[in-house]
């Protein structure tokens, strides 16, 4: 099945006011809706959670945020996500609140689930994100911890991945399609729904996810270009980005836990043993580099 052709990705739409966006019914699962708008300086956008938890990430610009849970105000600093640390802010059920876009080309996304329980709402600015370098030689990468297990959520979590050009990420191939629990009640892997929002920072560049399971009956290729989504519903699902172009994706997850639980797929867990350094190249973005001005 060819890339354009598959459920599994959808191609922006920069003629609709959300220029991305799914829910269950759309990307036929349980918990997770997600979506991405664009806002000139001065335009607001309007939601309401209902019953639903919410996380919204500034991808670029700056924003006010006003809510029945609270005001934020020059909420965003990075034009781009290439250019600085995110702003993320979580929102509980009954939710009503207001963006309004204070730079040109405020670019958001966010998504949202219903909720188990209710937390309250809490900015998490650029200097509370958890940076991790991940893996080792060509499958280094760096994976920002906005939302990450732990966090008083109830099923969310949200992270933002770096692969610099040329690079593999979500390698080894993992899936997360099961709920599994040890003897001890330790979760081994958890059934969750999972999105990859992508940022390439060329507009011709691209990269490459697969999607597939043990018994192949998925198995897809699909080619990923900027502020494309992909859907990861089950399955193993790594990525590459293609050579010369650093690639970014947004992934937030919803299901049986609030947790990365995963497995690994055993024909190629084995090279997590080969990797004696890390890339680099990394860290892509970082509060250094937004105190140099890069």
């Amino acid at each position: 099945m060819s890339a354009n052709s598959s459920p599994l990705i959808i191609a922006p739409d920069f003629n609709r006011p959300a220029y991305i966006e799914i829910t269950p019914q759309s990307a036929q699962w349980e918990h997770l809706s997600f979506a991405a708008r664009q806002l000139d300086r001065g335009n607001a956008w309007e939601f309401e959670t209902h019953e639903n938890e919410l996380a919204l990430v500034v991808l670029g610009g700056v924003c006010e945020i006003a809510s029945n849970h609270g005001k934020w105000t020059d909420v965003g600093r990075r034009p781009n996500v290439f250019r600085g640390m995110p702003y993320t802010l979580f929102l509980p059920p009954e939710t009503r609140f207001t963006v309004e876009a204070k730079s040109q080309n405020l670019d958001i996304a966010y998504g949202w689930c219903a909720a188990m329980e209710t937390h309250p709402a809490r900015l998490v600015r650029p200097e509370e994100v958890e940076i991790e370098i991940r893996g080792g030689e060509n499958v280094t990468r760096q994976i920002n911890k906005m939302i990450p297990p732990g966090f008083p959520a109830s099923r969310l979590v949200v992270v933002e991945v770096y692969t610099p050009s040329g690079n593999w990420s979500s390698y080894p191939p993992h899936k997360h399609d099961e709920h599994i629990v040890d003897a001890s009640g330790t979760i081994l892997e958890a059934d969750l729904e999972e999105v990859y929002f992508y940022k390439i920072d060329r507009p011709e560049g691209f990269a490459y996810q697969r999607i597939y399971t043990r018994d192949r009956t998925l198995d897809e290729l699909l080619l990923a270009r900027d502020s494309h989504l992909i859907l990861s519903p089950y399955g193993y699902h790594p990525v590459v980005a293609a050579p010369g172009y650093n690639c970014y994706y947004l992934n937030m997850l919803a299901g049986s836990a609030q947790t990365l639980a995963a497995s690994d797929d055993p024909d190629h867990a084995w090279v997590k043993q080969t990797w004696k350094e890390k890339d680099p190249r990394l860290p892509l973005v970082s509060l250094d580099m937004e105190k140099e001005g890069a």
